[in-house]
C-alpha cells in the first residue's frame, strides 16, 4: 500500500473500532499527522485518562503505553511497535528502588513518567518534565527520592532548595550527550536566537538556555515569543509542530544527535498494523495496575 492507502485504511478502522492513536511529540511527522492528539507525556497522560475511546493506539515507548493502561485499564491498549523502549526507565528496576527504599526509609519516592508500570508501583507519586516542579513541592516531607532523571531531577531541585532532592544516576541518552561546548559554538552561530532546552540535558547545559521547559512548553514557548529565531534543544521531533505553528520562524536543531531512535521506529505501516492485527496489546496485572494507577492519579490530582 501506498501512504494515501495506508492512511485511509488508519481513518476507516479507527473509526470501526472506535479508536483513538494518540503520538508523543517525538514522533515521525507522518505518524504526528494522523493521530488524534498530539503533546508531551503530561498531555497524553490526562487524554488516556479521559477520553471515550475503546482503544487507544499509542504511538510512543512502552512506558507511554503501560501509564495509558493503568489510567484506562478497560480499554484495550496497543503499542505500534513492541519493541520502542526507553533506556531511562531501564536505568531504574523495581527491586533497585525497593532497596533504596531501605536506604531512606522516610524520604518520598517521587518516580518520572519514564519509568515502567512496575517502578510507578513502588512511588508515593509520577510527575512529567512539565509538572514536576509542581509535584515536588506539593509533597510536605524534606527529603526526596527521585527516580531515575537526574538531570530532571538536578533542575527541579535548584528551584527548591528547602528540599533535599536524592538522584538517581539516571538519564535520557539523547538529550544527556549534547556538551555545553557544542551549545555555546551555536550560540556563536546565531546571536540572534533564543536558545530552549529540555530538563532532561546536563545542568550545564541548562545554565546557559534562555528556557528550559517540557516537550510543549518549549513548543508553545516559541509559538507565543515575539522573537523570530530559536535554537531547539530537544529532540527533533518538535521541529514538525513548531514549523506547523509558526511557519515564518527560524527553527535552528541545538545538535544534529538530537533524534531518539526508539520514537522514529512507528511507521503509518506499524499504526495500520496496529488496528488491523491489534497489535501489540499492552497488558498489566491487576495488582501492579492497582498500585501504580495512585502514583499516576496523584499527578493528575495535583496538576488538575
Amino acid at each position: 500500500m501506498d501512504k494515501q492507502e495506508l492512511v485511509n485504511n488508519i481513518k476507516k478502522m479507527k473509526i470501526e473500532q472506535n479508536a483513538v492513536i494518540v503520538a508523543h511529540s517525538y514522533q515521525a511527522d507522518e505518524v504526528q499527522e494522523i493521530a488524534d492528539v498530539v503533546g508531551d507525556s503530561f498531555a497524553l497522560s490526562q487524554f488516556c485518562a479521559s477520553n471515550t475511546a475503546d482503544t487507544i493506539v499509542f504511538c510512543g515507548v512502552h512506558f507511554m503505553a503501560e501509564s495509558a493502561k493503568i489510567l484506562s485499564p478497560e480499554k484495550t491498549v496497543l503499542l505500534p511497535e513492541i519493541n520502542a523502549g526507553c533506556p531511562m526507565a531501564d536505568m531504574v528496576t523495581a527491586e533497585d528502588l525497593r532497596e533504596a527504599k531501605k536506604k531512606y526509609p522516610e524520604a518520598a519516592v517521587v518516580c518520572y513518567i519514564n519509568s515502567s508500570a512496575e517502578v510507578k508501583a513502588e512511588c508515593d507519586v509520577c510527575c512529567t518534565s512539565s509538572n514536576a516542579l509542581a509535584v515536588i513541592k506539593s509533597i510536605n516531607k524534606k527529603d526526596i527520592l527521585f527516580v531515575p532523571d537526574q538531570n530532571l531531577g538536578s533542575y527541579v531541585a535548584k528551584m527548591v532548595p528547602e528540599k533535599n532532592i536524592i538522584l538517581w544516576e539516571g538519564y535520557c541518552i539523547t538529550h544527556h550527550k549534547i556538551k555545553a561546548e557544542e551549545v555555546l559554538k551555536m550560540k556563536e552561530m546565531h546571536p540572534d536566537a533564543i536558545l530552549l532546552v529540555h530538563p532532561e540535558c546536563k545542568p550545564e547545559v541548562a545554565l546557559i538556555a534562555d528556557f528550559v521547559g517540557s516537550t510543549k512548553q518549549i513548543i508553545d514557548y516559541a509559538k507565543n515569543s515575539e522573537q523570530c529565531k530559536f535554537i531547539i534543544g530537544t529532540e527533533m521531533g518538535v521541529l514538525y509542530q513548531l514549523k506547523k505553528d509558526s511557519p515564518d520562524k527560524t527553527f535552528y536543531l541545538m545538535s544534529n544527535g538530537l533524534i531518539c531512535p526508539n520514537m522514529k521506529k512507528t511507521s503509518l505501516k506499524s499504526v495500520h498494523d496496529a488496528l488491523a492485527y491489534k497489535r501489540y496489546e499492552i497488558n498489566l496485572g491487576s495488582d501492579i495496575i492497582n498500585r501504580a494507577s495512585h502514583c499516576l492519579n496523584k499527578m493528575l490530582e495535583v496538576c488538575k
